[in-house]
């Protein structure tokens, strides 16, 4: 169903909530599981048919205060600079923030603006401090798996992936696969082509999906790869 409206107001269901904020509805499930810890809204009815709902105002304002609560964690953005500059990757990590190169993230990595072939063979990548600033402006959106280890101050998370808006793709394809009766095997080369990133991430991905999926059911088992 989506959403309804009761006694002037909207309110929506799980599905419902997940169209709203962009986010697959097992985001949805563990916002609710773990609402001690997110700040999710408690419900405002459940139906005659067991369907939970949720007032739409009390869904944005929440949804308002996590995105701000992500956004703080993040490392201070140097905004100085010309937006045309290009950046090499030491010079694009100090603009984010970062200690290292090696903690640019997948996202920038797999997507330079300009890239030239060495004689060795690897590649020298630079962006454009905009490009830069602009997947800053975004990571409130969606995790940072470039974000260096330890720079956060919040508690411990049960996986590297944690709350990676990523997630809701591979929760998306183990249902799929599970729908369909076949297994997941080969879903992190399938995540890897549908998101762009490297088949190495995509299986991470996968692998803390299903170990995500194990963690509602009861089974706190980490997955290998992370």
């Amino acid at each position: 169903m989506g959403s309804r409206t009761r006694r002037g107001r909207r309110q929506l269901d799980r599905h419902g909530i997940a169209e709203r904020l962009a986010v697959s509805p097992a985001t949805v499930n563990h916002w609710h599981l773990r609402r001690h810890e997110t700040g999710f809204p408690a419900k405002a009815d459940t139906d005659t048919d067991g369907r939970d709902w949720w007032w739409q105002k009390d869904i944005d304002t929440f949804h308002t205060a996590h995105l701000a609560a992500r956004a703080a964690s993040f490392t201070a953005v140097d905004r100085s600079g010309n937006p045309r500059d290009l950046l090499t990757a030491p010079q694009a990590a100090r603009v984010l923030g970062y200690t290292n190169h090696r903690s640019l993230p997948d996202r920038l990595l797999h997507n330079p603006d300009h890239a030239d072939q060495l004689p060795s063979g690897r590649l020298r990548r630079r962006w454009y401090r905009q490009t830069v600033w602009d997947y800053a402006d975004g990571r409130p959106l969606r995790h940072s798996t470039g974000r260096p280890a330890g720079t956060g101050t919040g508690p411990r998370v049960p996986h590297p992936y944690a709350d990676d808006p990523r997630l809701d793709a591979a929760h998306t394809l183990i249902q799929q696969a599970r729908t369909a009766g076949t297994g997941t095997t080969g879903l992190g080369a399938q995540l890897a082509r549908q998101l762009g990133i490297s088949e190495r991430t995509g299986q991470r991905l996968i692998n803390a999906a299903l170990f995500e999926t194990r963690r509602v059911g009861g089974r706190d088992h980490r997955p290998p790869g992370l």
